[in-house]
């Protein structure tokens, strides 16, 4: 976003002739064009005036209204709480805010990096991590939002010591979600990794284990516990949602506040020059208004676990998972 220039001050007008002394020499009588040069000057100064009016009305108009357009990338432009966004920013803080939604992942960020947007807000801190290594870029964290833990689900059993010894347990088979769905069932005692594990922990690295592991595509994971061919399963949010798993089907999920879930914090995003950009940090903060965490909840079914971490914390935390990934590389 590029801030307005600073209105040009016209040009003032010059003073007028002092009156000339007066002389004991006979004078002669003005020229007949006297007069029409006085209304002319006058005429004149009325033009400026009024020009002055005008450009002091639009410097003040565009520094309060159309100055501040502030475009942020999101991938669920049409849940409500997005409207009261933007009316909160536009009442509180001046900004108008622009959504432009995204139906792939892949592309807010590219987009962020090539200025088509100001800023992005539909990823965690290791999707952001994995992105930056995979892309040579360097876009940062600027506020947190929420994160949304990652439950695992049974319809047979009502525990994870439940779980019989060699009990198929599916998680998701992509990069993102497999360290962390293997960390949950780290958590909950169902097996161990390599070194404690990390953000980009694969099957590969499981030391021990209670149960047996199934990778399966994150969108399958829902159905293979219904349909019981595994005892167990990992399922990221939407896809329990839309398959109607119920709350109480969970039988375990990761501590939001555990530093295993630091990097799964969701974020605001900018170009590194633009991190320390108030406006932005502003837009950021907004999202814990009360009014805007009520409609998220709404739009979450109550899942949503709302973090505030500084800046500085949060580009920290990514400073350590990109380690992460560039060992993982």
């Amino acid at each position: 976003m590029s801030e307005p220039s600073p209105s040009t001050d016209p040009t003032e007008p010059t003073e007028p002739n002092e009156p000339a002394e007066l002389s004991a020499e006979p004078q002669l009588p003005p020229r007949a064009g006297g007069r029409r040069r006085v209304t002319w000057i006058a005429s004149a100064a009325v033009v400026l005036v009024a020009a002055l009016v005008v450009g002091l009305i639009l410097s003040f108009n565009s520094g309060s209204d159309d100055a501040k357009t502030v475009s942020i990338g999101v991938t669920d432009a049409s849940e409500p709480y997005w409207k009261t966004f933007t009316e909160l920013a536009k009442k509180q803080l001046g900004v108008t805010v622009k959504l432009v939604n995204f139906n792939d992942y892949s592309q807010p960020n590219p987009a962020l990096k090539e200025k088509q947007l100001d800023l992005n807000e539909f990823q965690h801190i290791q999707y952001l991590a994995n992105y930056n290594v995979t892309a040579h870029d360097d876009l940062q964290p600027i506020g947190a939002t929420a994160v949304y833990p990652l439950p695992l689900y049974s319809l047979k059993f009502g525990s994870p010591s439940a779980l019989p010894d060699g009990s198929k347990v599916a998680i998701p088979n992509d990069a993102i979600n497999q360290a962390r769905g293997l960390l949950v069932l780290q958590s909950a005692g169902l097996l161990t990794l390599k070194d404690g594990g990390s953000a980009f922990s694969t099957t590969s690295d499981v030391q021990t284990h209670k149960v047996d592991v199934v990778a399966l595509d994150a969108s399958q994971t829902a159905g293979a516990v219904q349909n019981g061919s595994v005892d167990a399963a990992i399922v990221n949010n939407n896809y329990a949602t839309s398959a109607k798993l119920s709350k109480s089907d969970a039988i375990f999920q990761d501590d939001p506040s555990s530093p295993s879930a630091a990097p799964y914090v969701n974020i605001f995003v900018a170009r590194k020059a633009d991190k320390d950009n108030e406006t932005y940090l502003k837009l950021a903060a907004l999202y814990h208004d009360p009014s805007i965490e009520k409609g998220v909840q709404d739009a979450n079914g109550g899942t949503s676990v709302f973090r505030t971490v500084s800046p500085a914390e949060l580009q920290s935390e990514l400073a350590t998972v990109q380690k992460q990934a560039e060992a993982a590389q």
